[in-house]
């Protein structure tokens, strides 16, 4: 009798978390320090500050800095991992993605009209933050670091690491350790 299979099972895993940290100006409540140690045992975390507009360009530095500090302070793992660096080349690379994190967004689904152009924003009494223009908004890095450049190495780190672990924890429990069928 022939077995009948999908020829490919959609991958339903989550690749990546978008872990949204409010805006306050002082620094991760103790809740998103625990959340964010337990989920990145679990899956890939991109931290992002959410309402970034609610912060002058310098609050928003300075929160940057303190956010980063604070990830590092508590042992917290965001994407992309340290320990997966594989080369110098790597390293430079993802040091740079790292220094930019957390990403300062502003969401809007509203579009305008700005010099010409259609452009999503949020309008302000000061004028329109546009969502894509880098000065405003870090949504334009935070899509080019997960859709562009870093999908197929989400998919590989979600795979070999995150599920590979789940997996081996699973068949320990069971009590089944060589992952063959009982």
């Amino acid at each position: 009798a022939n077995i009948s299979r999908k020829k490919r099972i959609p991958d339903t895993r989550v690749h990546c978390c978008l872990y949204f940290i409010s805006p306050t100006g002082h620094s991760l409540r103790p809740l998103d320090v625990e959340f964010m140690k337990r989920l990145g045992k679990i899956t890939n975390i991109i931290p992002v500050i959410a309402k970034a507009d609610t912060m002058t360009l310098d609050e928003r530095h300075d929160f940057k800095l303190r956010v980063r500090k604070e990830l590092e302070t508590n042992c917290i793992e965001f994407y992309p991992q340290r320990e997966f660096d594989e080369d110098m080349e790597d390293k430079m690379d993802n040091d740079k993605i790292r220094e930019s994190m957390p990403f300062a967004i502003v969401g809007s689904d509203t579009e305008y009209q700005v010099n010409g152009k259609r452009v999503l924003g949020r309008k302000t009494a000061w004028g329109i933050v546009e969502v894509e223009n880098i000065v405003h908004c870090e949504f334009s890095p935070l899509r080019d670091l997960i859709i562009r450049t870093n999908l197929q190495d989400l998919k590989e780190v979600t795979h070999n690491i995150f599920y590979e672990t789940y997996r081996a924890k699973r068949l320990n429990e069971n009590g089944n350790l060589t992952g063959e069928s009982k």
